[in-house]
């Protein structure tokens, strides 16, 4: 199984990049991981929300594939206790997901036909973060699922 983090735009902190990296190089012990990063089309051109969304749009779209089980990030999503996400991540490993994408959009967020294309939504938390927090709190949930499933000591029930 591949694991896939697609996100608009990039890190542009060196601290925050250094501990995505951390947690993505850990990652790689449990799983094919990957982290791409779309460029922002609000850095681009100066156009309104919804044009930049419809842009966002069309470059996530490219990336995903047919067969891919995609969530976006979204804080209209469900939320999920760590033990509940990484019993989600064990069904997709034994189900035979080839590919899992998780989707962070842009400042605006997302389209109505990338809602109705990815029905499948997660909220990492009622409160908002910025994009690049979303990224590390996002792997280091990711690593500690692997870890929950793996029965390493990571977790503290």
């Amino acid at each position: 199984m591949e694991i896939q983090l697609l996100c608009v735009g990039k890190t542009d902190r060196t601290f925050w990049t250094s501990a995505v990296d951390d947690y993505a190089k850990r990652l790689k012990h449990y799983v094919k991981f990957s982290i791409n990063y779309l460029p922002n089309a609000k850095a681009k051109k100066k156009v309104n929300p919804k044009e930049i969304k419809i842009e966002e749009a069309q470059l996530i779209t490219q990336k995903i594939k047919v067969e891919d089980q995609v969530y976006l990030l979204d804080e209209k999503g469900k939320s999920y206790t760590s033990t509940e996400f990484s019993k989600k991540i064990e069904q997709h490993m034994i189900s035979g997901s080839k590919r899992i994408v998780f989707v962070i959009g842009g400042a605006y967020g997302f389209t109505d036909q990338l809602y109705q294309k990815y029905p499948k939504l997660m909220c990492l938390s009622k409160m908002t973060f910025s994009h690049q927090m979303a990224r590390l709190f996002f792997c280091e949930q990711l690593y500690r699922a692997f870890t929950i499933i793996n029965n390493h000591p990571y977790h503290n029930n």
